[in-house]
């Protein structure tokens, strides 16, 4: 493989019925760091039918070029059109780093592609650097340069791995929505559109969408609060969560749980912070009754201001927290709510 071939950060832009998921800004904001540590531009890869729409709002959002493939069989997401539309373009273009959303739909097209253009990709990244590869020299291996470093958890979330893929482009990586950070939009910026050659052709791995049925979420999305009252095993059964719903309702946040939480049915998935939840970075997070698993603390250390409450003073939360509180939840968090409350 000729590597020097390979130019550019190439970013998936998610939509989904003509409206662009976040995570399509977030990557272009990681990819903006990405390309000026290597000189080189951004380019957004916006797939679909009838899209071309969305792409100055991409440029907005800081993509140097987008890079448009248009057909009818991409108006709904489905597994097959979109690989050979995304894997049409790094053929074509020759990118040296694909980011993709580490969502429902990213998680089924990243492997999938990945796979047809023959390298490798690393799943929930969640820091994206370029340097050294190995990361120290050793004597009689050759160091690489300017190499994306991808890093993720490993092991179930015990340990943290560096991940480098040296002899393949492109790089491929795979992000979770809410770990890198959008920039700032540029009102009025126009995106310089280039309308990709690649052709859909149907073949036996498409499926047909007979009925699309959409269901609409009552939730609020934990990922836009601005302030999280979470609760662990630690809070000790659903009905003491009443007390963690008061303290949020008092600060005019919303609460969240750990993934304890969620397996003994207390509250539903989408509140979930961590690792297989959300990641959240909210201007004041309550870590309350979590033992602060890596797992968890994933999902939520890049928070503004944490603050826990936990009984053990040796709970690794302590290690991650601005501020730290040893005592007894069901006293120390009815207390704090009225002091809130009085505050007012």
């Amino acid at each position: 493989m000729a590597l020097e071939e390979y130019k550019g950060v190439f970013t998936f832009a998610q939509q989904v019925d003509g409206k662009l998921d976040g995570i399509a800004f977030e990557l272009i904001g990681k990819g903006k760091e990405l390309a000026k540590d290597l000189g080189v531009d951004v380019s957004a890869v916006l797939i679909g039918h009838n899209v071309e729409g969305l792409a100055d709002q991409l440029a907005e959002y800081g993509a140097d070029h987008v890079i448009l493939v248009d057909d009818p069989e991409l108006e709904t997401y489905r597994t097959e059109p979109y690989a050979q539309a995304l894997a049409g373009v790094i053929n074509e273009f020759k990118p040296e780093i694909v980011l993709v959303g580490a969502t429902a739909i990213g998680r089924d097209l990243g492997p999938t592609v990945s796979a047809r253009v023959k390298t490798g990709l690393t799943a929930d990244c969640t820091s994206l650097e370029i340097g050294d590869f190995p990361m120290e020299a050793k004597p009689g291996v050759e160091q690489k340069h300017g190499q994306l470093l991808m890093t993720r958890p490993a092991f179930g979330g015990n340990t943290i791995a560096t991940i480098a893929c040296p002899d393949n482009r492109p790089q491929m990586a795979t992000v979770r929505p809410g770990v890198m950070q959008k920039l700032e939009p540029v009102a009025g910026a126009k995106a310089d559109v280039i309308k990709s050659t690649v052709k859909i052709e149907k073949n036996a791995r498409f499926v047909e969408i007979e009925e699309i049925v959409k269901e609409v979420a009552s939730a609020a999305d934990i990922m836009d609060a601005k302030i999280l009252v979470s609760g662990g095993r630690g809070v000790g059964s659903e009905e003491n969560f009443k007390m963690l719903q008061d303290l949020a309702d008092a600060l005019g946040g919303m609460v969240s749980c750990s993934r304890a939480v969620v397996d003994n049915g207390w509250m539903a998935k989408d509140y979930q912070v961590g690792q297989t939840g959300k990641t959240v970075r909210p201007n004041v997070y309550f870590a309350i009754g979590i033992s602060g698993a890596i797992q968890h603390v994933a999902g939520m250390e890049e928070s503004d201001l944490i603050i826990a409450i936990n009984k053990d003073d040796s709970a690794p939360i302590f290690d991650v927290a601005d501020y730290g509180i040893v005592g007894d939840l069901n006293k120390i968090v009815p207390a704090l709510t009225e002091a809130i409350k009085a505050a007012k």
